[in-house]
């Protein structure tokens, strides 16, 4: 039997937000959910990036940490013209975004969704992987992104879940 695209592993969700530190401090004092390791992505941060099949530009910042077996993702977009902005304006707060769903064959997974009638929003590459957000709004209420996965992200995600293992609220915003 055929393997069907949403039985990937899905690993992460994921919020946009107005801002990062307010959010991530939230989710730690509220939700006990922590550390939150901080990135930001500079226009040109990445080596491709489309939006809506054109060449673009994307830009944020993000926290992740993990809570239990998810990893959650909460993004403040700098670029306004992106699938983070299409689901959840400027200026509303935060709101749901996307389900990150891991993918050992990049270009296959995009077909399959592409074929489903899910729209190709943005797609980009940094140095350790390839992802997509597809627009899954119509079925799922949300965006769903796929990732590669590959060692170097593995590896990175890895140490983030091993320093939420026990975490006792030490240096709860970890800036990379």
């Amino acid at each position: 039997m055929k393997k069907l695209p949403l039985q990937s592993a899905a690993f992460q969700n994921a919020w946009v937000v107005d801002d990062l530190e307010t959010a991530c401090t939230a989710w730690v004092q509220q939700l006990g959910v922590g550390p939150f390791f901080i990135t930001e992505y500079a226009p040109g941060a990445f080596a491709s990036v489309t939006y809506r099949g054109a060449p673009s530009e994307l830009a944020m910042r993000i926290g992740i940490a993990q809570a239990g077996p998810i990893q959650i993702e909460l993004i403040q977009p700098i670029t306004e013209q992106s699938a983070f902005r299409m689901s959840v304006p400027a200026g509303s707060g935060q709101g749901f975004h996307h389900i990150g769903i891991w993918t050992e064959n990049f270009d296959q997974a995009l077909a399959e969704f592409n074929d489903l009638g899910f729209e190709t929003i943005n797609t980009g590459r940094t140095r350790s992987t390839d992802f997509a957000y597809l627009d899954a709004r119509p079925l799922l209420g949300c965006m769903l992104e796929i990732v590669t996965k590959t060692p170097l992200i593995e590896r990175r995600f890895s140490e983030i879940a091993a320093a939420a293992e026990g975490w006792q609220g030490d240096a709860p915003l970890r800036y990379a």
